[in-house]
């Protein structure tokens, strides 16, 4: 194994920042590889947008604020998100975000799915 696969994949945030658009949203950062165990994300709403409220049935899911300002709401309280904020968003409990006016960059973290497989019928 060599250094760099024994530290595993990362990435320098202020870096990732100044690369990406001003308007880029969405993910700009993920995990990838298929022996991982977790799943990450940065993502990036624009000023003003919303992931709608929605209940994940199967994972806890760590937020960390990153950049800008926002709101996160799980089990119908609001929390503020904004950088150095850590919540869990624990698995059945509604949860969405908004951005403020400047926008939100946070980074997700859960447990990876399985990937889809076909099965024999038992």
């Amino acid at each position: 194994m060599t250094d760099s696969e024994a530290l595993g994949e990362g990435v320098v945030l202020d870096e990732l920042l100044r690369a990406a658009a001003a308007d880029e949203a969405g993910a700009l950062w993920r995990l990838t590889g298929a022996e991982r165990q977790l799943d990450a994300n940065v993502v990036r709403l624009r000023p003003g947008a919303s992931v709608a409220e929605h209940v994940e049935p199967d994972l806890d899911v760590l937020v960390l604020g990153i950049a800008g300002q926002g709101t996160l709401r799980c089990g119908g309280v609001a929390h503020a998100l904004e950088p150095g904020v850590l919540r869990l968003l624990p698995r059945g409990a509604a949860r969405g975000v908004s951005a403020g006016p400047e926008g939100v960059v946070y980074l997700t973290v859960h447990r990876r799915r399985p990937g889809m497989a076909i099965r024999p019928r038992p």
